[in-house]
């Protein structure tokens, strides 16, 4: 079917936002950042994040807003119709099928591990963590990832949950989530942040996460780096293109852009901030591993005042930043089921929804019936990976990070410097000319060594 034109947009700048941060914000920030810190050095890698964000997902970023805007459609409609604008082939969709598919991919193994959060907000409100120790809160968890029953039906909980809010459209639904979920977010995280300030080891924690020790720096430490700026911000996913086609021409992209950034990169901060001064005041290991936040805070929980409460609330809204990220992957597939195909909104979110649902449960089984298997134990790279962390590992290290270099190629050099100045309204002086070199060189070429570390290519760099 022809391609028509996507004509709904943000109610408000102020709703795009929300929506854009809530789709940055998620388990990449207070999930899996804390874990990755504290695998890789701490403050080091703290460092190299930033540098990250700033000068290679940034950009990216805006590039994505501007291919969305200017398109007006899906992310492989968008791609397709302004390469073909510019005289260029039409092949470049596959920029909108890198990002849509690494996107569904990518929730099917989110859902999984949001059910992981669904399974802990009984457990909080029981008073399963009074008075836990780390002994106690490591076996919880590990009961839990151990019954594939438990986890299948809080990963379908979610995914239904996911489902509903796509079905009801961008106003009635994506935009209203946003609106509740997300200042709650905030407001519950500011609260977790000074609790751990007030029962935790401040200095060590701040230490840990401040102070980096450059011994550590190696190239595996910026390749984990790269991959996290990537899937916590969600660049190279076609999520801010399809965001994007629903943007008004009355908001900035580059002020927009660094408002998401900031917001994202002060997050998952603040989420180490919260973590690791209560990981090292009950002596724990700050490179734990993906369990690291299921297993230290509620040992914080069941020691303080009200924690069955406070514990729950946490949990629950959580859930909602899980929820507000999952929108965001499962849309792109909407949209593009709306416009290249005539389906209806509901039926599109449902079947989408039921895929990602279905391959999910390979993931749920990873934990437990399937632990021992590795599809891919073959190659060094991929050894003792199981389905779930190939996932993790082929999205976040390999699909993220292509699309990333197939959208700062394509905005970089192949759209024309007047559309990309129009749409940024920018003018052509210094700022427009760093976002652009940034945007030619630094980002496709930091990320290109990513991907040649990955395939073994680069292995004389660690020698």
């Amino acid at each position: 079917m022809q391609s028509q034109e996507i004509h709904q947009y943000w109610s408000s700048r102020f709703a795009f936002l929300l929506a854009a941060i809530g789709a940055a914000v998620g388990l990449g920030n207070f999930w899996r950042f804390p874990y990755m810190a504290g695998a890789n050095g701490g403050g080091a890698f703290v460092l190299i994040y930033v540098l990250c964000v700033l000068a290679i997902a940034l950009p990216i970023l805006m590039a994505e807003l501007v291919i969305g805007r200017r398109g007006g459609l899906s992310a492989i409609g968008s791609t397709r119709k302004l390469a073909l604008d510019e005289g260029h082939s039409a092949a470049w969709s596959l920029i909108g099928w890198v990002g849509m598919i690494g996107s569904f991919l990518i929730l099917t193994f989110y859902s999984v591990i949001a059910g992981w959060i669904i399974a802990y907000i009984p457990m909080a409100g029981s008073g399963v963590f009074d008075g836990v120790t780390a002994e106690t809160s490591e076996a919880a968890f590990d009961d839990l990832l151990s019954n594939p029953l438990v986890l299948a039906i809080c990963h379908s909980t979610f995914m239904a949950l996911t489902v509903f809010i796509v079905a009801r459209g961008l106003h009635r639904g994506i935009e209203l989530a946003v609106q509740i979920l997300m200042p709650l977010f905030f407001i519950m995280l500011i609260g977790v942040v000074v609790f751990s300030w007030i029962a935790g080891d401040v200095r060590s924690g701040l230490t840990f996460l401040f102070s980096p020790d450059f011994s550590k720096i190696s190239v595996e430490v910026v390749l984990q780096a790269i991959g996290q700026a990537f899937f916590s911000i969600g660049v190279g996913a076609a999520i801010m293109i399809t965001y994007g086609a629903y943007l008004p021409r009355d908001t900035r992209i580059p002020q927009a852009s660094l408002i998401i950034v900031l917001s994202d990169t002060g997050v998952a901060i603040l989420a180490g901030i919260a973590i690791f001064p209560i990981v090292f005041a009950f002596g724990l290991d700050p490179a734990q591993g993906p369990g690291l936040i299921f297993v230290t805070l509620p040992i914080a929980f069941g020691q303080m005042p009200f924690g069955q409460v406070y514990g729950t609330v946490f949990f629950v809204l959580a859930l909602f930043a899980a929820l507000t990220s999952s929108i965001s992957l499962l849309e792109i597939l909407v949209s593009w089921g709306e416009e290249h195909r005539g389906w209806r909104r509901r039926a599109t979110a449902i079947y989408a929804g039921t895929a990602a649902w279905f391959i999910g449960l390979a993931s749920v089984f990873s934990t437990n019936i399937w632990s021992g298997y590795y599809p891919l134990g073959m190659f060094d790279v991929f050894r003792e990976k199981t389905i779930f962390d190939l996932l993790d590992y082929i999205t976040a290290n390999f699909m993220l990070p292509l699309g990333g270099i197939l959208v700062s190629v394509f905005a970089g050099w192949l759209l024309s410097r007047q559309l990309t100045l129009d749409e940024l309204g920018m003018s052509d002086g210094p700022l427009f000319k760093t976002w652009r070199f940034l945007l030619r060189y630094v980002a496709p070429i930091c990320v290109g060594a990513v991907l040649l570390y990955l395939t073994g290519i680069a292995d004389f760099w660690n020698k």
